[in-house]
């Protein structure tokens, strides 16, 4: 019997095809997704909708503009809505929850007469989550986020993970979890996600110890299956309660967790887990002898780079140019309201480097504009982009000066297909949107290896 999951925020569909494998090529004999849901509430057009559902060949269920279903699996449905709108019980019981989501303020408040409950500020979209789990209690959630959750807010680090994870405790669950950079195992890009595997306790009060703690995040647990570390530089995992006192609720612990005490740094390691309010949480090693895949594995031949993605001589040497934006800087600015500051900043490594792991693609990677946060990358131009770009003329001639490039070398951006490969999507996935959306999406994706390598050792805890 197939895993039945449902994925949230699922943007181009990251997580399914780490769990089904390529649209083209499905197999839902072990995991199968039967409720995806996408929207997003700043643009009129849903364009990662558009791409997940003629991705999946997901048709419009009836006259509906938001609804889809596949033909070929009738229990394959996609709904491209506000979550927040979507009643619990037009969701299906499944055994896995999943998705992405948003990195945003979790704390919350009391009821106005404090008599009622808690509620989590308005729009934030973890209490969606949480909605959805305490309904249908699924056996297993797997989320994702970025791995500044462990410490945010900066006023009082750690608070948000605290408030999740009692959130989690209070509906029955206990939680692992582990930050994984993909570069560390092999992937060709140095991105670092926070990822979060939650279990349903099914009335269980079994208490863990450090001795237990350290074997599940060294040894035993999800994380350290699918991506070994080395064994913990601590002979006793670090431990703490989430409340300070047994009647602590979540607005308790929005208020006095880490709370005065001038700290700097958040109390949750970058691996850990949490039963019964219990935390136990220490420092992992990444322990990896494979293969490592590069930046330039990824890249296309140069005959079928697009003219649009070639940099142009001008737009290297031009005042606030690529050559500019990417150097050191020590200069005085001035604020609209002008005041004279002094603003310093060091170089970034300009083109970036084929013979590792690529930086963290970001959602502004797209469009022409210079930039000195989306990649550049060297590489040998034709004979007919030399001549139709002017890559030989004087100017061409003094950037090669410049960046110490060789005499055939020339700069161009990352293609989107090159992008989708950096977090392992099939290429062309994102085929249809504009080459800024594009990147957009690979900018707010995850590397689907990490959740195919993850589904490999979930599978067997089913």
């Amino acid at each position: 019997m197939p895993v039945k999951i449902v994925e949230l925020f699922a943007g181009v569909g990251g997580f399914r095809i780490g769990f089904e494998g390529e649209p083209k090529k499905t197999n839902r004999d072990k995991f199968k997704v039967v409720f995806s849901n996408q929207w997003e509430p700043s643009t009129k057009r849903q364009h990662a909708a558009e791409v997940y559902a003629e991705r999946w060949n997901l048709t419009p269920n009836n006259d509906s503009k938001t609804r889809f279903q596949s033909h070929k699996h009738l229990d394959d449905v996609f709904v491209n809505e506000d979550i927040a709108t979507i009643g619990v019980e037009e969701i299906p019981a499944h055994d896995l929850l999943c998705g992405g989501f948003p990195c945003q303020d979790y704390s919350v408040a009391k009821t106005l007469d404090k008599s009622a409950g808690l509620e989590g500020k308005k729009g934030v979209l973890w209490w969606e989550i949480h909605r959805i789990a305490k309904h249908h209690k699924p056996k297993y959630l797997l989320l994702e986020n970025v791995d500044r959750l462990l410490g945010s807010p900066r006023s009082q680090r750690g608070r948000d993970f605290a408030v999740m994870l009692a959130s989690l405790d209070e509906i029955g669950y206990s939680v692992e979890w582990r930050v994984i950079n993909a570069a560390e195992y092999g992937f060709p890009q140095r991105r670092k996600r926070v990822f979060i595997f939650a279990k349903r306790m099914e009335g269980s009060t079994k208490q863990f110890d450090s001795d237990k703690a350290r074997n599940l995040i060294e040894t035993t647990g999800l994380f350290a299956r699918a991506f070994p570390v080395f064994p913990l530089e601590v002979l006793s995992v670090p431990s703490f309660p989430l409340r300070t006192s047994q009647d602590d609720d979540l607005a308790d612990i929005t208020s006095k967790f880490n709370a005065g005490r001038q700290s700097t740094t958040s109390p949750f390691a970058n691996a850990g887990f949490m039963s019964n309010g219990q935390v136990y949480t220490s420092k992992i090693r990444p322990n990896h002898n494979g293969e490592k895949i590069t930046l330039g594995d990824v890249l296309i031949t140069p005959r079928l780079v697009d003219e649009q993605f070639i940099l142009s001589p001008e737009s290297l040497l031009k005042e606030k140019g690529w050559i500019y934006l990417k150097g050191g800087k020590k200069e005085m600015r001035k604020t609209p309201q002008g005041f004279e500051y002094r603003y310093s900043e060091g170089p970034i490594t300009f083109p970036d480097d084929l013979s590792r792991a690529s930086r963290t693609i970001i959602t502004g990677e797209g469009g022409r504009s210079p930039s000195r946060f989306k990649h550049v990358v060297t590489f040998r131009p034709t004979k007919k982009q030399r001549e139709k770009l002017s890559l030989d003329s004087s100017q061409a001639v003094k950037v090669r000066e410049n960046l110490n490039l060789k005499k055939a070398e020339w700069l161009r951006r990352l293609t989107p297909i090159e992008l989708e490969r950096l977090n392992g999507f099939p290429d062309d996935h994102t085929l249809g949107a504009a080459e800024t959306k594009r990147a957009f999406f690979m900018g707010n994706a995850l590397v689907v290896g990490v959740i195919e390598r993850l589904s490999k050792n979930l599978i067997k805890f089913f």
